[in-house]
């Protein structure tokens, strides 16, 4: 039982560094999507998008598969549009 103990510890102590770097993340998506709006560019770019689930595949070392990597990225970049729009000014809008 301690060493169940020790490791839900652990997954408690990363669980604190993944918060603290998707908030970071999460503020520079605020950042871009003011850029975005300065710049008339576009929020979504599919691009910008595929390029960062190749980078994330490209450095996933496992145990979690590739399909498991790019499904939980998707939604990380899911809110950061969501908060580059609200950073543009921009309505909230989950359907897209």
């Amino acid at each position: 039982m301690d060493d169940i103990e020790a490791l839900r510890r652990r997954i408690d102590d990363i669980d604190r560094q993944l918060v603290t770097l998707l908030n970071e993340r999460a503020a520079c998506a605020l950042d871009i999507g003011r850029l975005k709006e300065q710049t008339g560019q576009p929020i979504y770019q599919p691009t910008r998008e595929a390029e960062v689930l190749s980078n994330v595949r490209a450095a996933n070392g496992g145990p979690l598969d590739h399909a498991a990597m790019t499904r939980l990225f998707e939604r990380v970049i899911d809110e950061a549009r969501r908060l580059e729009r609200l950073a543009a000014g921009h309505r909230d809008r989950s359907d897209t």
